[in-house]
């Protein structure tokens, strides 16, 4: 990686430390660096060395705090993905769901993102946060699916709530348009199980997949009106997946195995007026490398299997309108990347590799929300989102519960001087008919799905 290049020589030293302590970021950190450099060129070209040196070096401070909160949040979300149960389902095996303002507002909030799960939402909304602000939250989520098979039979997939963990911090600092901020959430999750009696059972009885994220992000407010952001994202995940095999009743296919990798997120902030504001954010696409075992029970004992599991980006754009200070409308855009995620191959399976066909199409998801402030802190929310569905009939797989989803959400909470508190409610409601399913012919019927979610939250201001 380039040091960066101070603006005279006298600046060299804290120039290049601060160079070397980003680079601890790791490979994917160059557009941060970037980023800083070109801060500190323009903190530094402003003629005055001594109070441009001070700057540096307080940026310089900044920076090394910000990767130790890293490389501890890298800890926290080891533990959270690996001992957390998680039963959730999304758009695809997207999780898009990350805070109770948000989904109230039918996640309508990458042009609003004015608490810490903005960096999810729009990292370069953390600007509008002064001092420091930590955030936590508990989403619960209940999974129901009906399926009816063209013969007439009738099988629910099995669905408990099950909760997962949301947390954010964020460091604005006071003299100085940088702001920092550390997220630990689950981007991707999906988790379906099906009786092993059911006509699915060649096709699927139970699959579960967790991905979770450590995401360090720094937003720079380049001009009152504009802010940019960027931070990279720290990556693991596990998954398991079971079906019949179908050579004799009690037959199966298992594999279980994780992985590592990283990506990066950005986001951009725009009120030119106080009456609107314009938001997007970027979120790259990762490719885990499953190392895991699998199993063709009762015919082959455990084997070492590798997995490749794609997870698109997205991008989100969205507009929100503020008429008076205790009305905020916003209407968003959210587009995913689907037609990376094409299939699944596993390798070294017993019997030679296997291929799990997705085929996936590229989707939108429409959203609209607003917001009521009621005074004395207390706020109101409803939303809506119509989600495009991102499987083809062709090769639908009910691991992967896809349709269009009509969502529906509501929701309120208070914002005191120090603590904050939010409860949100959403449903979704789908209904699919498949009747030319080449690859999984025994997939085809009709599927109903309803699933309910409630997300909490707390806040504290430092």
């Amino acid at each position: 990686m380039d040091r960066l290049k101070p603006a005279s020589p006298g600046n060299e030293s804290d120039a290049n430390t601060w160079s070397l302590c980003i680079a601890a970021g790791g490979k994917r950190s160059v557009a941060i660096d970037g980023l800083f450099a070109s801060i500190f060129t323009q903190l530094t070209q402003r003629g005055r060395e001594p109070d441009s040196m001070k700057i540096a070096k307080r940026i310089k401070d900044a920076v090394k705090r910000w990767f130790r909160s890293t490389s501890r949040g890298c800890i926290l979300v080891l533990a959270i993905v690996s001992f957390w149960p998680s039963r959730v389902a999304g758009v695809g095996y997207r999780l898009p769901n990350q805070d109770p303002e948000a989904i109230a507002r039918g996640n309508a909030f990458v042009a609003t993102a004015d608490n810490p799960s903005a960096i999810y939402y729009n990292p370069a909304g953390i600007t509008q946060l002064q001092g420091q602000t930590a955030q936590a939250g508990l989403y619960l989520i209940q999974v129901g699916i009906t399926y009816d098979s063209p013969s007439g039979e009738q099988v629910k997939n099995s669905s408990d709530i099950q909760p997962v963990p949301q947390l954010y911090y964020v460091y604005s600092l006071k003299d100085l348009p940088l702001s920092f901020g550390l997220g630990v959430y689950i981007p991707y999750g999906l988790s379906v199980e099906y009786p092993d009696y059911s006509p699915l059972r060649t096709v699927a009885v139970k699959g579960s997949l967790l991905y979770g994220t450590v995401n360090p992000v720094v937003a720079w407010k380049i001009l009152p009106s504009l802010s940019l952001a960027i931070g990279p994202t720290i990556n693991y995940s596990q998954v398991e997946f079971t079906r019949g095999i179908g050579l004799s009743p009690n037959d199966l296919f298992m594999y279980s195995g994780d992985a590592f990798d990283a990506g990066f997120n950005a986001g951009l902030f725009w009120q030119p007026y106080e009456k609107w504001a314009f938001g997007a954010k970027y979120h790259y696409s990762t490719t885990m490398n499953y190392d895991g075992h699998s199993e063709a029970y009762p015919y082959a004992p455990s084997t070492d299997t590798t997995a490749e599991i794609p997870f698109p980006q997205f991008v989100a754009w969205g507009v929100s309108f503020r008429p008076t200070p205790n009305w905020n409308l916003e209407v968003d855009l959210d587009w995913t990347d689907w037609d990376n995620a094409d299939q699944i191959p596993f390798h070294g399976t017993f019997g030679g590799d296997q291929v799990f066909l997705l085929d996936g199409t590229s989707s939108f998801m429409y959203e609209f929300g607003v917001t009521r402030q009621l005074g004395k802190g207390y706020f109101c929310s409803t939303g809506y989102i119509f989600s495009q569905k991102s499987e083809p009939d062709r090769t639908f797989n009910p691991i992967i519960p896809d349709s269009n989803l009509h969502l529906g959400g509501v929701g309120f909470g208070h914002r005191g001087k120090r603590w904050d508190w939010s409860i949100g409610y959403q449903f979704a409601l789908g209904d699919r008919d498949v009747k030319n399913d080449i690859v999984n012919p025994a997939a085809n019927g009709s599927y109903d799905i309803f699933n309910e979610a409630l997300n909490l939250a707390v806040r504290f201001r430092f």
